[in-house]
C-alpha cells in the first residue's frame, strides 16, 4: 500500500480536477480559508498548488465567487460540475474516497461555526501542558488538557487534533461515556 506522500497530486491539472471533485461533494458555498484548509489538510495537495490551481479555476469560470452576508464564498460552477463529473476518474478512488470522508468531517464543524484551538505551554517539571478546545456558536463544545513528557509528542497530538477534530471529539466522548472502556481495560 503506498503511503499518503506518494499519492500526493503533483500534476496542475490532477490537482485543479481534485478541487472540482472536493468542492462538488460539499456543494456548499464556502469562504477561501475553509476551502484551503479542506483541500490541503486532505493531505494530496501543497499549499502553493492550491493557490494557483483554485486561482486558475476561478479565472476559469469553473469556481465562481459569491457576496454571502458580506463574506466572500466560492462554490463549483455548472462547467466545473461537468468537468469534474468528467474527470474525477482520473484520481484514485483511494484519494476520492478518503478526502470526501475528511471534507465532510471538517465541513459538519465549520457549518456548526467551530473554531479549534490548541496550545502547548512548558511546565517547571520539564513536561508540556497541553490545551485543546473546539467552540462553536453555543459555546464550548470540548475543552481539555493533559501533560506529555516531550515537546515532540505534544506537537503531534496538537497537529492530530487539527487534522481530526470530529474524530479527537467523538473518540472523547466515548472514553468519557464508557462506550470504549475496553481501550483502558
Amino acid at each position: 500500500m503506498k503511503k499518503k506522500q506518494e499519492l500526493e497530486l503533483w500534476n496542475k491539472t490532477d490537482v485543479k480536477i481534485f478541487i472540482l471533485f472536493l468542492l462538488d461533494s460539499l456543494n456548499h458555498p464556502l469562504d477561501l480559508a475553509t476551502i484551503d484548509r479542506i483541500i490541503v489538510e486532505t493531505g494530496y495537495v501543497r499549499p502553493f498548488d492550491f493557490t494557483e490551481c483554485f486561482s486558475e479555476l476561478l479565472e476559469a469560470g469553473q469556481v465562481l465567487e459569491d457576496d454571502l452576508g458580506g463574506e466572500r464564498v466560492y462554490q463549483i460552477s455548472g462547467v466545473g460540475r461537468m468537468v469534474a463529473g468528467e474527470l474525477q476518474s482520473e484520481i484514485l478512488d483511494t484519494i476520492r474516497r478518503e478526502s470526501s470522508l475528511c471534507a465532510a468531517r471538517l465541513l459538519s464543524l465549520h457549518r456548526r461555526g467551530a473554531k479549534l484551538s490548541t496550545d502547548i505551554e512548558e511546565r517547571e517539571d520539564g513536561k508540556f501542558l497541553i490545551r485543546l478546545s473546539i467552540t462553536d456558536r453555543d459555546g464550548v463544545m470540548l475543552e481539555t488538557a493533559c501533560a506529555v513528557p516531550s515537546r515532540r509528542q505534544a506537537e503531534e497530538i496538537c497537529r492530530n487534533f487539527e487534522r481530526k477534530p470530529e474524530k479527537s471529539y467523538r473518540g472523547i466522548l466515548s472514553v468519557l461515556t464508557g462506550e470504549v472502556d475496553y481501550l483502558l481495560s
